[in-house]
């Protein structure tokens, strides 16, 4: 794989294969002295003394190659060690101008470029070698008439180290189509005079970086188990909304393997009740989760038959994942509160300092300020404070409350469980 120079590499040896083939033509007899360089449009003489017929080679766009970008594995693993170095694999997009002094002169200079790009679809190693070799500038002599870059001016030399003549692919040249339109904005942005040009596409650079990466350890002992290879898959989950201590429902499918069954509630795992089929099973929702919306997955273990018990059950198939709300509940409402009074009440699920809680008074909601998170503590807590508004009515409201969405269930106003009162005083 090549170096992080190897954009500059190609760049270089395209513009020696354009001097090259320049030369080899005696292009230079027809149109006199020719430059070829590589550099940005803006900066190249059009009028003056310093005027001279030129190619000119501009790296414009670098992009990703499609192709090699899903090559190679992760660079880090779950734990963030670095477990291999893939390939960052670059298109260069580059357009060519030709440049001339005298009428038709940039027309004979494109016709040749383009001819030479043709006939040499491909850089070659033994070509990329000659071309990177690092000779200085000062040593490097040129027939009368033309101007021939030097393979690597000294301040460049480093360039000779990219390797781009050892990586795995060779980069190839294709013309590229560019609408009118793309063509247009791209001298917009150049912020130069429109000039003769055709644009082409390098493909491709593989560049690689060399850091120590951790080793896979070998295999020291075969484990292999053959079993009935099943995945759950979970269609639906009751009720939708659920309270924290009720019972949660899940039907579906392949649900149920007795002794390995794992069923997941966000990130708590909760054991299955009693009954379970392959097409349903119960479990109890823990007061652990936050009320908002949650998931439920189930997986199923495989044990192997000499598994180490210190590793025990490993991970197997996992089915899909399925949302459920879980509503709060109101504890120790008071029975009455003057206006402006601070209430504390208690709640279930505990909310976290983070979450967003409202209070409603009937049809009144009252946000509960940001709880500031103790300094050293649990991230949630089972009191909420609110005050009740200076104006409101005085009477017997309804107190329900909302966090992240979910509001306590509306249970009918007689009976256990109902919905818990506020008498507001005046």
């Amino acid at each position: 794989m090549s170096t992080a120079l190897a954009v500059a590499a190609v760049t270089q040896a395209l513009k020696n294969l354009l001097a090259d083939g320049v030369l080899d033509d005696n292009v230079s007899g027809q149109v006199g002295d020719v430059r070829v360089t590589a550099l940005p449009p803006d900066r190249v003489a059009v009028d003056g003394t310093d005027a001279h017929s030129q190619i000119n080679l501009f790296l414009y766009q670098v992009t990703e190659n499609a192709a090699w970008r899903n090559v190679g594995l992760p660079s880090f693993s779950r734990t963030g060690e670095r477990i291999s170095n893939p390939p960052l694999a670059l298109d260069l997009h580059y357009l060519l101008m030709a440049y001339g002094v005298q009428e038709l002169h940039s027309e004979i200079l494109l016709g040749y470029a383009m001819q030479i790009l043709h006939d040499t679809p491909q850089l070659s190693r033994d070509g990329l070698r000659e071309a990177l070799k690092g000779i200085d500038a000062s040593t490097t002599t040129s027939p009368p008439g033309v101007v021939k870059p030097p393979e690597i001016p000294k301040h460049l030399g480093m360039i000779a180290l990219s390797n781009l003549a050892e990586q795995f692919e060779l980069v190839k040249f294709t013309p590229e189509v560019l609408s009118t339109e793309e063509i247009s904005r791209l001298w917009t942005a150049f912020g130069a005079k429109y000039r003769t040009s055709a644009a082409y596409v390098a493909s491709c650079v593989l560049i690689q970086s060399t850091v120590a990466t951790r080793a896979t350890r070998p295999v020291i002992r075969s484990n292999l188990e053959v079993v009935q290879f099943l995945r759950p898959t979970i269609g639906d989950a009751q009720p939708s909304m659920v309270a924290a201590g009720k019972t949660l429902t899940l039907t579906g499918s392949q649900l149920w393997q007795p002794g390995s069954t794992h069923v997941q509630l966000s990130s708590v795992e909760v054991p299955v009740q009693p009954g379970a089929t392959s097409l349903q099973l119960q479990v109890l929702v823990p007061n652990t989760l936050r009320a908002g919306i949650n998931t439920a997955s189930v997986s199923l273990g495989v044990s192997f038959a000499d598994t180490d018990p210190a590793v025990g059950e490993r991970p197997g198939p996992m089915s899909n994942t399925v949302a459920f709300m879980l509503i709060p509940s109101l504890l120790n409402v008071p029975a009455s509160a003057k206006q402006g009074a601070a209430v504390t009440v208690d709640v279930n699920p505990p909310v976290g300092f983070d979450q967003d809680v409202q209070i409603l008074l009937d049809d009144t909601a009252i946000v509960v300020p940001p709880r500031p998170a103790p300094p050293a503590g649990t991230e949630t807590t089972t009191s909420i404070t609110f005050t009740v508004p200076k104006g409101m009515a005085a009477g017997i409201v309804h107190v329900r409350i909302r966090v992240d969405g979910a509001e306590s269930k509306l249970d009918p106003p007689t009976g256990a469980g109902a919905l818990p009162t506020l008498e507001i005083k005046p």
